[in-house]
């Protein structure tokens, strides 16, 4: 059974939550609270004229499971916001050979992306369909299955209707319509344009139109956009109005953010999570080389050394190399290059396929079986959309990278994690790039800004990027065979300009300016490029050359900050111990679920089953749903049935209800029998004590399921509320700060989430190249520069924030702390920061973080420290004398 990654878990319930929010509030009110959760930089919700339907866009950078997230998105939101059994769901791609890839996956029983909808809905609940198979949708399957259907938006796209088959009307649809009224005059009607084709009558002129696209907008879909970005026009929005979306969730790896149509996104995943993750193949190891044969021979060596890495994994793995040759009138067309390989490099010719517009030698192979021969593969661009083996691992391009705008166009397809599992050779780890360039600034440039376009951020992209070496392949390897990341090499930067630029004597140690054979001056800056040298040199530079000379010079200090860090240096960062509680003879780690149990178990059975604040109110057209004050309005499914249904015997009993209630809101440490007996007691408080009629109930599940889902997780804080203050103050022996169980900082292992802190303080102590959610403002910053220049500071932190294996977090009663700075003292102890303001150091949830804090260290024998820092504290002592006192003279 494929399993979501983490970071894919989070983006479902970022999205799961806003829903919940949207259908009781507003969807700029639930936007905003979304960002606010996730500690993003808020931007504004933009409606598009859509008014109150939610529209919104989960960022994820190219290999972070896009599609497969987006077939487990589809019962989020048809639980969530539509609150149907079985949802209409119109998925849009941006092009055919997508098209066909995605229709394939989701036809195929047991694929992944399928995997998901048959999960929810039944295997025989679930017809998926090409937008050319629609005329097979029978009205009586709606409502009753799950229908999607596969399309381009292009399908749809147009600014007049007619002649488009999507549009057209078609004798098929016809009893989809029969008795319809259309009150909000929400469907296309018959025009003289639609009598030529269709045979239809003048008689006809004015009706409601059956076309597929009348369909869609009478049942309101839930429309799927993956990879939408570069259509967000005025044109594709109002084609999509005129579907009539319940929902809109986009999938992408670059959003748009223009000011005029930026995409809202709800969730955003850096590259450095999908690493963490083991789903991409990072850091790149790029090898430039002044020929293209030198690349091929460098790029076939490459590959025979993975293969011989790959005989010892326990998975199969056949590292394939990617070429990329010229075009036909190109130096190395296919055909030279192919020969290059078999008569100079000594390939099998069997080892070899070539995958181009015309020569599709990849078409019914099977690259990730064993028999399979296929080493090389030969392309010019034809593998650069939707093409996916995780097998391959080496790109290498005949072409001048400073000639040819394509060359990196392929280096997405060596990014994917065979297994999205990370293997035991630090080498299969990596991907690798060789490029006929004499010059590594230029062609990191050119690599560095196609993994921006891929969903990289700036820092992560540069980051990313390693320079390898020229016959000695990428990695030094010490005895035992692994890596060694110690000792890296500060960057240079070379560029050409056409004067000599005026940088006076202040530079003259790190820059040397050469004249070439053509009259231009060849300049190579060693170490990091001050403010006042980049506005000289940029003023040696004109026009389009001055624009990439700008960019190539915040690329190369980048590299420089990079490079610096020390978790990129080979230095390590001390285990922090972690608190556990006993059990018996055992130490086990304290976590929530820890304090449900303390003293004595809790049971749901201890609390009543009641909902007090829920309610049914019938309108004219919908339920209210009235939960705690906020009202959820429920849609009806089929908007032409008869109201006011509530009391009306449907047949049902209330085992019906308890049999589809209980997995809705089951839990991990909820005892099945007290579930059960809990809902048995809550159904007939509703229909008995309450009243309410089991119709009703049942008409509203979705609300009903969510309201019970909400009072189970108040009685479970309740009960952990009691244990936290057991465990905490009960002077006993059962808690203990200890090394058997401890958070480990990796180097390389920092899934940090935009935005990045980009100001103009360089800290020189911070573990890892990137710091996340560091603004250059504000009494956090402030502490984080005290804490950097503090004497007695070897390397600190910036904490991320329920990242799992990756961040530091001690049990609270109802959820996790997540202290703000990490610190590694010279002495080796630990020191744990939480900074607060002044509004909130003695609110409640400050207390609760204070003791749970204090109590890891005071359970750690003087080994690790805590402090809650004030800008200044009841004492009158500022940060810096804050941290003196707890770490001591």
């Amino acid at each position: 059974m494929f399993e979501l990654k983490d970071y894919q878990n989070r983006a479902l319930t970022a999205l799961a939550e806003f829903l919940t929010e949207a259908k009781s509030g507003t969807v700029a009110e639930a936007f905003a609270d979304s960002q606010v959760r996730q500690a993003l930089e808020p931007i504004p919700y933009r409606h598009y004229n859509f008014g109150e339907m939610p529209y919104v866009c989960l960022r994820l950078p190219t290999g972070g499971g896009k599609t497969v997230l987006a077939s487990y998105s589809v019962s989020v939101v048809q639980k969530t916001y539509l609150e149907q059994d079985f949802p209409i769901v119109l998925w849009l791609v941006p092009t055919n050979t997508i098209r066909e890839q995605t229709l394939g996956a989701l036809k195929t029983v047991g694929h992944p992306y399928r995997q998901a909808l048959e999960t929810e809905f039944g295997l025989d609940k679930l017809r998926v369909f090409d937008v050319g198979e629609v005329m097979q949708i029978q009205r009586h399957e709606i409502g009753r299955k799950t229908l999607l259907i596969v399309a381009t938006l292009a399908a749809l796209r147009v600014e007049d209707t007619s002649g488009r088959k999507v549009y057209a009307y078609h004798e098929d649809f016809e009893p989809h319509f029969a008795g319809i009224t259309d009150p909000d005059g929400r469907l296309d009607r018959v025009s003289e344009k639609d009598l030529q084709e269709n045979g239809l009558q003048p008689g006809d002129i004015g009706k409601i139109k059956a076309s597929f696209a009348n369909l869609l907008a009478l049942h309101q879909p839930l429309v799927i956009m993956d990879e939408a970005h570069n259509a967000r026009t005025k044109l594709t929005f109002d084609t999509l109005k005129r579907l009539h979306p319940a929902c809109i969730v986009e999938f992408t790896a670059t959003p748009d953010f223009s000011q005029t149509s930026a995409s809202n996104v709800l969730y955003r995943c850096s590259a450095s999570e999908l690493k963490a993750e083991n789903m991409i193949k990072l850091p790149i190891v790029l090898t430039e080389h002044k020929n293209w044969q030198a690349a091929v021979q460098d790029a076939v060596l490459e590959g025979k050394k993975l293969a011989l890495a790959a005989q010892q994994e326990s998975d199969f793995v056949r590292p394939i190399v990617l070429f990329q040759a010229d075009a036909k009138n190109g130096e190395v067309p296919v055909e030279a290059l192919k020969a290059h390989l078999i008569e100079q490099l000594h390939v099998d010719e069997r080892e070899i396929a070539i995958a181009t517009g015309k020569q599709r030698e990849l078409d019914g192979l099977n690259l990730f079986a064993r028999d399979c021969l296929i080493k090389y593969i030969i392309t010019i661009e034809a593998l650069k959309e939707g093409w996916d083996c995780s097998f391959a691992y080496v790109f290498c391009s005949v072409k001048d990278v400073k000639s040819s705008k394509d060359a990196e166009q392929l280096l997405g397809r060596v990014l994917r994690m065979p297994y999205a599992t990370r293997r035991n050779s630090e080498a299969l780890n990596r991907a690798y790039a060789h490029l006929a360039s004499p010059d590594f600034s230029v062609v990191a440039k050119q690599l560095t800004d196609k993994l921006i376009e891929m969903g990289f951020e700036a820092l992560e992209a540069v980051a990313n990027i390693t320079q390898g070496h020229p016959n000695q392949g990428d990695v030094f390897t010490g005895e035992d065979g692994q890596a060694c990341t110690g000792g890296r090499e500060m960057p240079t930067l070379r560029f050409v300009t056409a004067t000599v630029p005026d940088l006076g004597l202040t530079t003259a140690n790190h820059v040397v300016i050469t004249p070439t054979a053509d009259n231009a001056f060849a300049i190579e800056v060693r170490g990091e490029v001050s403010p006042e040298t980049k506005a000289q040199l940029l003023k040696a530079t004109t026009g389009t050359q001055k624009q990439q000379l700008n960019a190539q010079i915040d690329q190369h200090n980048m590299r420089i900050a990079v490079a610096r860090a020390p978790s990129q240096n080979g230095k390590t960062f001390a285990p922090i111990p972690l608190l556990c509680h006993k059990q018996g003879e055992l130490w086990e780690l304290l976590d929530t679920d820890a304090y449900l149990h303390w003293r004595s178990e809790w049971s749901l059975l201890d609390f009543p089953a009641e909902l007090p604040n829920f309610n049914l109110v019938q309108t004219a057209h919908t339920f209210e749903v009235d939960m705690d004050g906020k009202k959820l309005t429920y849609r009806l499914a089929d908007q032409n049935q008869p109201y006011n249904l509530d009391w009306v015997d449907g047949g049902h009993t209330d085992n019906d209800l308890l049999f589809w209630l209980e997995p809705q809101v089951r839990q991990i440490g909820l005892l099945p029998a007290q579930l059960r007996a809990f809902l048995v007691r809550l159904i007939a408080y509703l229909t008995k004590s309450r009243g309410l009629p089991l119709t009703g109930l049942i008409r509203c599940k979705y609300s009903l399921a969510r309201a019970v889902r909400e009072q189970i997780d108040s009685y479970r804080q309740q009960a952990a509320a009691k244990g936290f203050n057991y465990a905490l103050f009960d002077e006993d022996d059962s808690l203990e700060t200890r090394f058997d169980h401890v958070m480990e900082f990796l180097p390389g292992y920092y899934p940090a989430r935009p935005p990045f802190y980009q100001g103009r303080y360089q800290f020189s102590k911070h573990f890892y190249p990137e710091i996340e959610d560091l603004k250059e403002d504000g009494e956090e910053f402030e502490c984080a520069k005290l804490i950097d220049c503090h004497p007695k500071v070897k390397y600190w932190i910036r904490n991320l924030v329920n990242r799992d294996n990756a961040s530091l977090r001690l049990p609270l009663a109802k959820n996790w702390f997540y202290p703000d700075f990490v610190v590694e003292l010279l002495d080796g102890r630990s020191l744990v920061i939480e900074y607060k303001g002044k509004v909130y150091v003695t609110n409640d949830d400050s207390r609760e973080k204070r003791a749970i804090g204090e109590a890891w260290a005071k359970k750690s024998g003087g080994r690790c420290l805590f402090l809650m820092a004030e800008k200044k504290n009841a004492q009158g002592l500022g940060v810096f004398q804050q941290l003196d006192g707890v770490i001591g003279l």
